[in-house]
């Protein structure tokens, strides 16, 4: 008895940390654009720090991607959220020593970046060891996962809200500060075991290149047919989401005069997620995983689609909604995939890859839409963006390397010599 309630203790750690995580990211996401925008009073500015950590995010997560890989996943986790707890926490002080400029900003959010990207890559990576140590299965696990960051995806935003409407701008820094030294800590109750890597991946000298080190995980991504195409299928769903929701429904709805409508788009996309993630996490384990990536796809297909005709605001809002249940089942899906068959050795430096590529994806969505937007008209932009989607759903449908999907051992990693 006392055992399961230790392995079930591990379980749930791991998911308040990655909740209290991801509130920390959520309620930053509110504050800090506005109060770039109060200190600056330029909306360039705004965009000037966004731009500025987009790149150094992703050449972190790969560099970080190798130290994870090294030292204990755990331990990697915990410092990447006092990084971004600290980052927070020193806007505050600086404010109070000599006052914000936009380039403080922008240090901050760039040595913010070694937190953001790789913590995500690390609380990852130790999805196996948590499982072995927990009691949860690995499809209740990341169902509930998805679940979570639904809800967070539903309150966050509100809580951040909430918090500048009652104190400072800068004082709500000490509270998103907080949320991630608190997830740290709740990181500490994950037995240190549940992140150890694989002796076979640590160098017995500490002697191997960075870069060959580095290289290993992208031969180990670019030989592997699942791995590119759901690392494809996660990249191409966040390119046009974020076509979408940055460019496309912005034009839509300030159209339609019905601006207001903009905000619950998020909140139908995020009560989806919540559905299919739940309903993952209580029947995953059931029934045939083809045909729940068959289910999630098909779903996500039909919502694009629906969401690319722009026939009314009511219908994009359900839309956004079946978009999120079908996300939520096959990104769940994906995420068990994931945890068995990339080989442990690897974890890091693959995710690590993966992650710098979809936090890269966005610009790529939101750069096509204007452009089309700009050119031609929302409409087009829509169903561009759905036309994507519809060519991306059908190649995995039929992509080979996604129809047996069942259980099988991760392969055991290939090192580039």
């Amino acid at each position: 008895m006392v055992c399961d309630a230790r392995m079930s203790k591990v379980s749930w750690a791991y998911l308040a940390s990655y909740v209290l995580s991801m509130l920390g990211n959520s309620i930053a996401g509110v504050v800090l654009p506005l109060l770039v925008l109060q200190t600056t009073g330029s909306v360039l500015a705004t965009g000037a720090v966004a731009v500025a950590s987009a790149l150094p995010a992703a050449v972190a997560g790969l560099v970080m991607g190798v130290v994870i890989d090294r030292i204990n996943r755990r331990t990697a986790s915990v410092l990447t959220d006092v990084i971004s707890a600290l980052s927070i926490a020193a806007l505050p002080l600086v404010d109070a020593a000599v006052g914000l400029a936009l380039g403080w900003f922008v240090l901050f959010a760039v040595i913010g970046s070694f937190g953001d990207v790789p913590g995500l890559t690390a609380r990852e990576a130790m999805i196996p060891g948590v499982i072995r140590a927990g009691r949860m299965s690995t499809e209740r696990l990341l169902g509930l996962r998805e679940a979570l960051g639904a809800m967070v995806m539903l309150i966050g935003p509100a809580v951040g809200a909430v918090l500048i409407a009652a104190f400072d701008g800068v004082a709500v820094l000490w509270v998103t500060a907080a949320t991630s030294a608190t997830a740290a800590a709740v990181t500490m109750l994950i037995p240190r075991e549940a992140g150890v890597v694989p002796a076979a991946v640590v160098p017995a000298d500490g002697a191997v290149p960075q870069r060959v080190v580095l290289r290993d995980g992208w031969h180990t991504l670019r030989r592997s047919p699942f791995l590119l195409t759901t690392t494809l299928i996660s990249t191409g769903v966040v390119v046009v989401l974020a076509g979408f929701q940055a460019l496309v429904l912005p034009v839509y709805f300030t159209l339609q005069q019905r601006p207001e409508l903009l905000g619950l788009v998020l909140s139908s996309l995020a009560v989806g997620l919540l559905l299919g993630g739940g309903t993952y996490a209580a029947a995953g384990n059931r029934g045939r995983r083809r045909t729940w990536f068959l289910t999630g796809m098909l779903i996500t297909i039909v919502g694009f689609s629906a969401m690319a005709t722009l026939a009314s605001p009511w219908i994009v809002l359900g839309a956004a909604a079946l978009v999120g249940l079908g996300n939520g089942l096959f990104g769940s899906l994906i995420g068990v995939l994931m945890v068995e068959r990339i080989p442990d050795a690897m974890r890091g430096r693959v995710m690590s890859l993966q992650n710098a590529l979809l936090t890269l994806a966005p610009a790529l969505g939101m750069g096509g839409a204007a452009l089309l937007v700009a050119e031609f008209s929302a409409r087009t932009g829509a169903i561009a963006l759905a036309l994507i989607w519809l060519i991306t759903g059908v190649a995995a449908i039929g992509a080979r390397a996604l129809r047996d999907l069942e259980p099988m051992p991760a392969p055991e990693a290939e090192l580039v010599s």
